[in-house]
């Protein structure tokens, strides 16, 4: 049962935010959006995953993991369908910045209900697990919205977005399901993220190493297709690139076990993602787009091997905060450096120095991901 319901959840970690980018040109259509809006209706909530992070810890230290993950999959929910009821652009906004916060309140919880649910050998496996379900929500969100959902809805965008949000509310009613709560804190939990903890910082530019690599290929893959007269291809493209996180998630529910916690396939995997970041701008056809698909693949088993580590690395009390840090810091450079190389890209009008700004800094944090110390912390006090 723990494990259904951590994949529900992991669910709505990603369909509210990516089937905006499969509705936002009939949006964009009714609603008279300019493009900057229309690419804020994706650019906005990950922008409120790194602010929200610190309202989501101080709520798991008032209230618990579980009453937070609930009542942040209620504030999913909410914020979702009045996208669909918006009736003009100021409603519209408001309502992604609301659905935004409740996603990045619920990225902390889950890391920090895992040791109150699982017993220590499962906690690798418990991430493993909403991850999968995170990265399926990614794959379902881009790819089911236009060709099955929306039609059977009138292909009304407003009753596509309604429907994918509100079985959010019947998730957060299941958490109250009776599971053993393992782990319970005697006193009230800090929230503050410890930044004097190396951990905060390392494992959230490492967060925003993967987060980069895979927002900002998705976000100029486009572009880079157009300016290369191969635009054809990009549905194609897209397709393999947002299944390829589906495998590393299956692939990480067989090996989570094994290698959650190994510095050296941490390093392994972020220098392969870089190299074939380099290799898709290098090369042009499908050969950039394997490269792309590789890219998306390592990257993916790379965010889960760091997002399944606080709950290995310090205690119960301490994961929602060293979560929170880590997503603090790695969702506002996955926001930064994407924009900053959309900055370059517009300057010279080459598209691949929004990629190459991409691959500077991950070559930049590589480092950091051997000086990792991932021994186990005792408690903090």
């Amino acid at each position: 049962m723990a494990a259904i319901l951590l994949w529900l959840a992991g669910l709505y970690l990603r369909i509210p935010l990516l089937v905006a980018p499969a509705l936002a040109p009939f949006i964009a259509d009714e609603l008279m959006l300019s493009q900057a809006l229309t690419g804020a209706l994706t650019t906005l909530p990950v922008l409120m995953l790194a602010i929200g992070s610190m309202p989501g810890s101080l709520a798991i230290s008032r209230f618990g993991p579980r009453n937070t993950l609930a009542l942040s999959l209620v504030i999913v929910a909410l914020g979702s369908a009045s996208r669909g009821l918006a009736p003009d652009t100021f409603v519209l906004m408001a309502a992604s910045a609301v659905m935004g916060l409740g996603i990045s309140m619920m990225q902390p919880s889950l890391p920090a209900l895992l040791p109150r649910w699982l017993e220590a050998r499962h906690l690798a496996m418990g991430s493993a697990i909403y991850m999968n379900g995170m990265l399926m929500g990614e794959f379902i969100g881009a790819g089911v919205t236009l060709p099955l959902v929306m039609p059977a809805l009138d292909n009304s965008w407003r009753l596509t977005l309604l429907a994918w949000s509100l079985p959010a509310l019947i998730v957060a009613g299941l958490l109250y399901l009776p599971i053993r709560d393992r782990n319970r804190p005697v006193a009230r939990p800090a929230w503050l993220p410890d930044w004097t903890n190396p951990l905060t910082l390392r494992l959230g530019l490492l967060l925003g190493c993967s987060g980069s690599l895979f927002f900002g290929v998705n976000a100029y893959m486009a572009n880079l297709l157009e300016q290369r007269d191969e635009l054809a291809n990009l549905a194609d493209a897209l397709f393999w690139f947002n299944l390829a996180q589906v495998a590393a998630s299956l692939v990480m529910l067989k090996m989570a076990r094994a290698w959650v916690g190994r510095k050296n396939l941490i390093l392994s995997v972020a220098t392969i993602s870089l190299m074939s970041l380099a290799g898709m701008i290098l090369s042009t056809g499908w050969l950039s787009i394997a490269f792309a698909v590789c890219m998306s693949f390592t990257a993916g088993i790379m965010l889960i091997l760091l997002v399944a580590l606080p709950p290995l690395l310090v205690a119960s009390a301490d994961t929602g905060r060293l979560s929170a840090g880590n997503f603090l810091v790695g969702y506002t450079l996955s926001f930064a450096v994407p924009m900053v190389g959309g900055v370059f890209a517009d300057a010279t009008g080459d598209t691949r120095l929004a990629l190459v700004t991409i691959l500077v800094f991950g070559v930049l944090v590589l480092p950091v991901a051997w000086s990792l110390d991932l021994r186990r912390q005792a408690a903090s006090t």
